[in-house]
């Protein structure tokens, strides 16, 4: 994402049009992992025992390994939510409680930054968790056995829904909330101190002023 939005010259704060290329750029890379991870869950849930990593690749290489690929689409859906809410949107919202309420409060960047992610986090949760259950369903059930399609997905996640009500779609949603703010806050800390590093070696060896 920070790639992007250096070669658009979107400056220090990525915008929208890098979220979204980062977003479906880098799903086809990340959702290999998520498929591996989620296959070895499910099959510890089922057996009680790990599911070697090699044999679950094994199992995709039978299938010219197009079953690492599911779940990609939600996956597309669910990076460009997080890209657009958490790291175009924060940084802006923070901005704002800045002036608003850290320029009166005597608050720092730090608490302010923690305030804008404890606002986005929320939203952030209810758009992706739907996402996240349509991954899920796609990518628990057997590598050897009929994949899901997006349609598929979806018909299971509703009647998920006509079983558990809205449960069957926002299982998790308030440790994910926390999860959201404690990794939202800590990587836009991460960022500002290395653009922070950057900036103080130009100025230091005559780059920049």
């Amino acid at each position: 994402l920070l790639g992007f939005s250096f070669f658009l010259g979107e400056g220090e704060n990525p915008g929208f049009v890098a979220a979204t290329a980062a977003s479906i750029l880098s799903a086809p890379f990340i959702n290999p992992i998520r498929m591996i991870e989620k296959q070895q869950r499910a099959y510890f849930k089922q057996t009680g025992a790990p599911k070697p990593i090699l044999e679950i690749l094994k199992e995709s290489a039978a299938k010219n390994f197009a079953p690492l690929f599911r779940g990609t689409i939600p996956l597309m859906g669910h990076s460009l939510a997080s890209a657009t809410l958490g790291l175009v949107g924060q940084p802006r919202l923070q901005k704002y409680i800045q002036t608003e309420l850290g320029d009166k409060t005597g608050l720092g960047r730090s608490a302010t930054g923690f305030v804008a992610s404890a606002v986005v986090s929320p939203i952030y949760v209810v758009i992706t968790n739907p996402l996240s259950r349509l991954e899920v369903i796609m990518q628990t059930n057997s590598i050897q056995g009929k994949s899901y399609t997006v349609t598929g997905a979806v018909k299971e996640m509703f009647a998920d829904m006509a079983q558990f009500g809205m449960r069957g779609i926002f299982r998790g949603q308030g440790i994910g909330i926390f999860k959201a703010v404690i990794s939202l806050t800590l990587f836009h800390e991460g960022r500002h101190f290395v653009q922070d590093q950057f900036k103080a070696y130009n100025v230091q060896h005559g780059y920049t002023e």
